[in-house]
């Protein structure tokens, strides 16, 4: 969906331009003093995303004669998180809204995503591995670890996770509206896999109890042990992302955190 096509797709008078993105599907267009956000095959349920203002307001849905469907977003005017902002508590009650959402986790079933457990991660992994026939003690030491506390991080409660926490993907209106943007790789999954990303990228450890607190929960040693074990896991997977793309200096960094992660 190039530009010109978008401009020929939404009529005279619109200006388009690329709005940025990994997926480059993502458009800001202008007519007049109405601006809007296009994306093409977003979230499915970013209807109900923006309905609990979790997103900015959904304007409208089309669906294309090639199946691919398009949808217009109210353009807001903001602004990212800085990394520090991350500590406020207004993360972790739009974070704990949206884990607690159950509209969302019954629209993310109906459309019928499995959740991502433990075991699938595990699965996933050893496929990856096989597939780009790594042989890397680091890596193997890490699986190690994720085989051996396989049984004692399974935990019955999932709910939507965004799998996305960067600062990046949180924005701040200029009416102080927070907003987590970017769904496209949400899924099912214990909670401990959103908060354990966020708590060991931006949380100082002895700040874990407060921030949990905040988002309602007590930091219990089944919950400490679940995010760690999700936060060696997803390493894993976003090393081998990088590996697969020939970016092997941003893979050798991740292996460094992996060890100081497996020393803890």
């Amino acid at each position: 969906m190039r530009v010109n096509w978008v401009e020929q797709f939404l009529g005279d008078g619109w200006k388009v331009h690329p709005a940025g993105g990994a997926t480059g599907e993502a458009y800001i267009a202008q007519q007049g003093e109405q601006t809007v956000f296009l994306k093409r095959n977003s979230s499915p349920f970013l209807a109900v995303l923006s309905a609990e203002g979790i997103v900015p307001k959904l304007l409208w849905t089309r669906r294309l004669e090639n199946g691919d469907v398009v949808t217009a977003q109210k353009w807001v005017q903001g602004r990212e998180l800085k990394a520090y902002e991350m500590k406020e508590s207004r993360v972790a009650t739009l974070l704990a809204k949206i884990h607690g959402s159950s509209e969302l986790l019954d629209m993310f079933k109906r459309i019928g995503n499995e959740p991502l457990t433990p075991y699938v991660i595990v699965e996933n992994l050893r496929r990856q591995l096989q597939a780009f026939q790594i042989e890397d003690e680091t890596i193997e030491l890490g699986m190690a670890y994720l085989f051996d506390k396989l049984e004692s991080v399974l935990h019955e409660h999932f709910v939507v996770c965004h799998c996305d926490i960067n600062h990046n993907n949180w924005m701040l209106d200029e009416e102080e509206h927070l907003y987590l943007i970017d769904w496209d790789g949400a899924t099912v999954s214990d909670p401990a896999l959103d908060l354990g990303l966020l708590l060991y990228s931006y949380i100082p450890r002895n700040e874990w109890e407060y921030w949990l607190r905040q988002y309602g929960v007590e930091l219990e040693d089944c919950l400490r042990n679940r995010m760690h074990w999700y936060v060696v896991s997803q390493s894993i997977s976003v090393l081998l992302w990088h590996f697969g793309r020939g970016q092997f200096e941003q893979a050798e960094q991740l292996k460094d955190y992996i060890r100081s992660l497996l020393e803890n």
